[in-house]
């Protein structure tokens, strides 16, 4: 089970870019991994089918300034070839779990599996060519241009002395068109709004071209065009190339209308997780978030959600 006390809805360091994503891991990491790792499928066919899954088992995870764990979770399963949307208030965990999925922070017990692969058993550039995470916090310097922002995410594809290739100039210009920043390519970050910005560190993650994807509010300090945006390039990447995502997100009704699954958080640990529509009820926005809410579950694009009024804690 994910949680341990209620009954689940059924459904279907020197490795960082500049900034806090898993994509640039740069030069400095080594090439060499395990046969495990780097495995593929034999049939060589396409599809959801042979989309990567993700999965926490038995998990305690926590930081060295806290006592206890932060979160924990008997299983936490990110389905193959899907969208999975972590939702939850604040503090509830989201960020730490994507975190420890991402290999980024060590659980205190129990393992994360990539395909069956414990993911501390990969070489960090291994791992980067299959998994990719945005996180909340990124830096880069203000000099620099998207364009070359975005190639930091191929560092990964390259050995230390490689020079970039057709391949990678391909997977750069395909990123920044799909961001929608075609017209910032040679602007430097230093000259870009908060959500300009937040759209180049998009290009530089969908540039590492990995099977897995995750990201921690993607959709911040965008406004709502480009935050629909955002969720049309991800449900692309997931409809045409079966790309496995976990995304963090506070919208719960965008949460509901762009994902397959949602796993929703309470105080660290999983409270329901299934489809949108099986996951979403007046309940759970009562017991998880503290609002009143009316659900409409019959909605075309997705359970609807109307906010009434905040509720005691």
């Amino acid at each position: 089970m994910m949680g341990e006390d209620r009954e689940p809805s059924t459904g279907s360091p020197s490795g960082e870019a500049p900034g806090g994503t898993r994509a640039a891991d740069g030069g400095a990491g080594t090439s060499g991994e395990s046969d495990s790792a780097e495995s593929t499928a034999a049939d060589g066919t396409d599809g959801a089918e042979n989309a990567p899954e993700l999965l926490g088992e038995d998990l305690a995870i926590g930081y060295p300034t806290t006592e206890d764990p932060v979160v924990e979770c008997e299983t936490v399963a990110i389905p193959a070839g899907e969208i999975t949307a972590l939702v939850g208030p604040n503090g509830s965990g989201k960020s730490t779990l994507l975190k420890s999925m991402a290999d980024q922070l060590a659980p205190e017990r129990g393992r994360v599996l990539l395909d069956g692969a414990d993911v501390q058993s990969f070489e960090t550039k291994a791992l980067a060519r299959k998994l990719g995470l945005l996180s909340q916090q990124h830096n880069a310097p203000d000099s620099i241009t998207v364009e070359d922002l975005a190639y930091h995410g191929r560092y990964p594809h390259r050995g230390f002395f490689e020079s970039v290739t057709e391949a990678d100039r391909e997977a750069v210009d395909r990123a920044i068109d799909l961001a929608g920043v075609e017209h910032l390519r040679n602007a430097e970050l230093g000259n870009l709004s908060g959500g300009q910005k937040q759209l180049a560190w998009i290009a530089m993650i969908l540039a590492q071209d990995t099977d897995v994807l995750l990201l921690d509010e993607p959709t911040t300090f965008l406004d709502l065009h480009h935050q629909l945006r955002v969720m049309e390039v991800v449900r692309t990447l997931n409809r045409e190339a079966s790309v496995t995502v976990a995304i963090v997100l506070h919208d719960v009704g965008q949460a509901a209308r762009f994902a397959d699954n949602l796993i929703a958080l309470k105080d660290g640990e999983p409270y329901d997780w299934g489809p949108p529509r099986d996951v979403l009820t007046e309940e759970l926005l009562a017991d998880v978030f503290h609002v009143e809410a009316s659900v409409d579950v019959d909605s075309p694009g997705g359970p609807n959600i109307a906010p009434e009024s905040p509720l005691n804690e």
